[in-house]
């Protein structure tokens, strides 16, 4: 009989208090509750503005049920004194409070870092925002649109010659989450070592102009903004999406031995003598030209003829999916990352579940997406038992 090992959780036993909406705070508890860690979510009395968000699936939303899974939620009210009594007394109980309000919105609650780190010197206390917690700009709000129009995204997204558009997935919100959901797990390992508490403060503007790196070093190299190449690369050619005779793939030729396989599954073996396309930086400054050589025979085909021909080359290939076609994929389906969800008001459906494994195991979906206040009354006699106890 095989014994199976339990999953390893290694944020067991850490407790989080989060005030946060919408996505990036949500999503950066959610990275530590898949983990392991016990997260409670405060909300006020009109909850989280995300729960009315399409599709409704008998009413209660999936976008929310996507970002919220293994969480309790408690519904406190920060205008009453004594549901902010409430709430500082689970912060002081917990490990991590994590919020995504506007600057100084906490402090004006009597919450904010300074008093509840004055009794609690190893809170971590992280704060997400638009620009951060001081400089001149830390007092505007921000969504996932206007930081990407702020941060450079925009001005290097969609086609040459299109108007500015915005990457069609909310990076911005997802990035900053991540780094959140990072530094906190860093902040946890100094604080179990015999360090104190910090206030983490997760810019959003800043946070999408790191995972920028290659665009900012770009600038600072060559003193040029970089500019909108569709799906092009700056520096290599071919990789980019092409046209087939019913439709696009992708390949990206990274080097020049895949340049060479490339080569040879067109026949075009001349091309690597061509003084326009020696070098990785030769093909990339004609890639305007090289996109219509290659893709005068890549129309000749289907799609289907170049996704084989190209995986058996070895060049690195994929159909351009939608989402129906990548959650149905092959390797989806092996790594058990769509998982089953039933939600409070009973309607099934399904979720995208943590992609990491460990020791080849992923982490179970523990606790399906809370109603509004479902926890309520449980997480209110928790913190009126901690204050007799």
């Amino acid at each position: 009989m095989t014994i199976t090992e339990p999953p390893l959780l290694p944020l067991a036993g850490v407790r989080v208090i989060e005030f946060c909406s919408t996505a990036s705070g949500p999503f950066s508890t959610m990275l530590l509750s898949d983990m392991g860690a016990e997260v409670v979510k405060i909300e006020p009395p009109a909850g989280d503005g995300l729960r009315h968000w399409p599709p409704l699936n008998e009413g209660y939303s999936e976008n929310f049920a996507s970002l919220n899974r293994n969480k309790r939620s408690a519904v406190l009210d920060l205008k009453n004194p004594d549901d902010v009594a409430v709430a500082r007394r689970l912060i002081l109980e917990a490990d991590v409070l994590v919020e995504n309000n506007r600057p100084g919105v906490m402090d004006r609650l009597g919450l904010g870092y300074a008093s509840l780190a004055a009794d609690k010197p190893q809170l971590l206390y992280c704060s997400i925002s638009a620009y951060g917690q001081s400089g001149p700009r830390s007092g505007e709000g921000g969504f996932d649109l206007t930081i990407q129009a702020a941060s450079g995204v925009m001005s290097v997204t969609g086609e040459p010659d299109g108007a500015p558009v915005k990457c069609g997935v909310p990076l911005v919100d997802f990035a900053s989450g991540l780094y959140a959901a990072f530094s906190i797990a860093a902040m946890l390992a100094h604080v179990r070592a015999g360090g104190r508490g910090a206030h983490i403060d997760i810019p959003m503007f800043g946070c999408t102009l790191g995972i920028a790196a290659l665009q900012t070093s770009e600038y600072f190299g060559n003193g040029r903004s970089p500019v909108k190449l569709g799906s092009a690369h700056p520096r290599n050619a071919p990789y980019q999406a092409f046209h087939a005779q019913d439709g696009y793939f992708a390949i990206a030729a990274g080097n020049h031995k895949l340049w060479l396989s490339v080569l040879d599954v067109v026949t075009m073996p001349e091309l690597a003598q061509d003084a326009r396309f020696l070098t990785p930086t030769d093909r990339a400054r004609h890639q305007a030209e090289l996109k219509g050589i290659l893709e005068t025979t890549f129309t000749q085909r289907p799609v289907a003829h170049w996704i084989d021909a190209f995986n058996q080359a070895g060049v690195p290939h994929a159909r351009i999916n939608d989402y129906a076609a990548a959650l149905a994929d092959p390797q989806t389906t092996h790594m058990g990352w769509v998982q089953p969800l039933e939600l409070p008001n009973g309607q099934k459906t399904r979720t995208f579940a943590s992609p990491i494994r460990l020791n080849g195991q992923g982490f179970p979906i523990r606790r399906a997406p809370p109603e509004l206040g479902q926890h309520s009354a449980e997480i209110r006699a928790e913190a009126n038992a901690k204050e007799t106890s």
